[in-house]
């Protein structure tokens, strides 16, 4: 395959092609949430909110929270940027990056493994010290941990790989790659846990092997566009050193708010039975929107980023960003709202069968309401966070990420003390408000970013058309105990109802308000 020159490399296209791009990657992972939402909707049949299912969920969160620091959050911040670097020098330098860059993240990441598996009680002491009191909740959560933490191991040498595709604009296989773990759960628990004295061993083992299946996929793909290439071990590679001097500060910096959810379950495992599967399943709803918009948007502008900050176009990095925030508005907004009205409905229609009992569905719907309050601002800090890591600055979010880190465990001790499980959320909630708060005013002081005028106005008639379509929300019959009462596919049928209305009112609010298509269309490079 020939290698492409320099020139040819930085020369920009006209038309950044992002709203595409981000459009292929939130089908791809509205395809993906789909599917969580099933595996969700069986897990809360089979388990419920009950022991065993707090077990796997915090067996799972651990490796899972570890994934998002390297495969969501602190390594792509800190590899796509010096990657692009490398990209504008030629393949070759690309390949000798990512040999030395997959050898040090894939010991690193097998290290932990092995100290997870050594030492499985007493990290399970220490996510979740609640469940002391309870041994054979103890010594289940343990065993599962020991399966589920390989997933680390296969998901974050996959980070390395995704980096590397979405710089040559392969963004698919990083978007499709959530659905073969949710297939491989969805599997497992249909044919394999009724075979089992524990249903949800079946579910530990899934997670092993998709994470498995997930690595080969990109490998595939990696190998399509010539760079697949085999580890090796050059700790010295100024390439390694200049991603670890950036990962270091940034894996706090960047998942603040994944840091906050954590802590929510360290603190719920001392609360009543179900208190960490009431959480789970309003954060699973809240990631239906950010997977799908907020993440979306900061894949994809991650790199056409880090290359207006290359070739420092100072306009270009500003209106990206910009354009970037309003979509995470007129997305963001409608569905908060949407979110906070619907929320037993929404929990009903999916979750109240099987062991999942109508208290259950309560409880989840008071943390989902919570969590919905910080919607746009998880959606803000994925897209803002980028707006830093992109020029190569990992301290400011980090000194931002340590203010937020602190009012959210002074707000958790107070709140958790009045609302128990809800107060966790509401923590939360506000902890993710003063990190987007601040990475703006940072950005803004900094001079790469500042929202424009006609964006605040803009905002301003997202808000009034997310109000009017509340009120027409508010005119359905949104009683849980009617919506209970209904059979499966009368609940499913009248929430598609409720939400084609509040979508088609919504946009008619906007059109009405003055919004038209040209406010969100993409920047065009010089």
């Amino acid at each position: 395959m020939a290698t492409p020159n320099s020139s040819e490399q930085v020369q920009p296209k006209k038309g950044s092609r992002l709203l595409s791009s981000s459009t292929l990657v939130s089908a791809m992972t509205l395809l993906s949430r789909v599917l969580g939402l099933v595996r969700d909707i069986l897990i809360a049949q089979f388990l419920g909110a009950g022991s065993s299912a707090d077990a796997f969920f915090v067996a799972f969160k651990v490796p899972n929270f570890l994934r998002r620091l390297f495969a969501e959050g602190a390594f792509s911040q800190a590899f796509v940027p010096v990657l692009s670097e490398y990209k504008l020098k030629s393949k070759e330098d690309v390949r000798q990056l990512i040999k030395p860059v997959m050898g040090a993240l894939g010991s690193i990441t097998l290290g932990l493994c092995v100290i997870a598996a050594l030492f499985a009680p007493a990290v399970v002491w220490l996510v979740a010290p609640g469940f002391s009191d309870t041994p054979d909740k103890m010594a289940l959560t343990s065993e599962m941990m020991r399966i589920t933490f390989p997933y680390l191991f296969f998901v974050s040498t996959m980070a390395c790989a995704s980096g590397v595709l979405n710089t040559y604009g392969v963004f698919a296989p990083s978007a499709f790659s959530p659905v073969l773990l949710n297939v491989t759960m969805i599997a497992a628990i249909v044919f394999v846990s009724p075979v089992l004295d524990t249903q949800s061993m079946a579910l530990a083992w899934a997670v092993a092997i998709a994470g498995m299946l997930q690595l080969l996929l990109h490998l595939y793909y990696l190998a399509k566009i010539d760079l697949f290439v085999w580890p090796a071990y050059n700790w010295k590679h100024p390439g390694v050193r200049r991603i670890l001097k950036l990962m270091a500060p940034a894996v706090f910096g960047v998942s603040i708010s994944q840091i906050n959810l954590f802590l929510d379950t360290i603190l719920a495992s001392f609360l009543e039975d179900g208190s960490v599967s009431w959480l789970y399943y309003a954060d699973r709803l809240i990631e239906l929107p950010l997977g799908i918009f907020g993440i979306a948007i900061a894949t994809v502008i991650l790199p056409h980023l880090s290359t207006q900050h290359a070739s420092k176009s100072t306009k270009g990095f500003g209106d990206t960003l910009d354009w970037g925030a309003r979509w995470v508005v007129v997305l963001g907004i409608p569905a908060a709202v949407a979110m906070v009205v619907l929320a037993e409905p929404i929990l009903v229609s999916l979750f109240y069968y099987g062991a999942f009992a109508l208290s259950d569905v309560i409880k989840s719907a008071e943390a989902l309401q919570a969590y919905t309050l910080a919607l746009l601002s998880f959606m803000l800090i994925k897209v803002f966070a980028t707006g830093y890591f992109s020029r190569q600055d990992t301290k400011t979010p980090v000194k931002i990420g340590i203010i937020a880190m602190v009012v959210n465990m002074v707000a958790n001790i107070i709140l958790i003390q009045f609302f128990a499980h809800v107060g966790l959320a509401l923590a939360t909630a506000l902890s993710a408000f003063i990190n987007a708060f601040l990475l703006y005013r940072g950005l803004s002081k900094a001079g790469v970013f500042s929202i424009k005028k006609e964006t605040w106005f803009f905002v301003g008639r997202v808000f009034a058309a997310s109000i009017v379509m509340v009120s027409s929300l508010l005119l359905l019959d949104l009683s849980t105990a009617t919506w209970a009462d209904w059979e499966f596919w009368m609940r499913i049928a009248v929430l598609i109802g409720a939400i084609v209305l509040g979508f088609s009112v919504f946009i008619g609010s906007l059109f009405i308000f003055g919004v038209r298509p040209k406010d969100l269309k993409e920047p065009v490079e010089d």
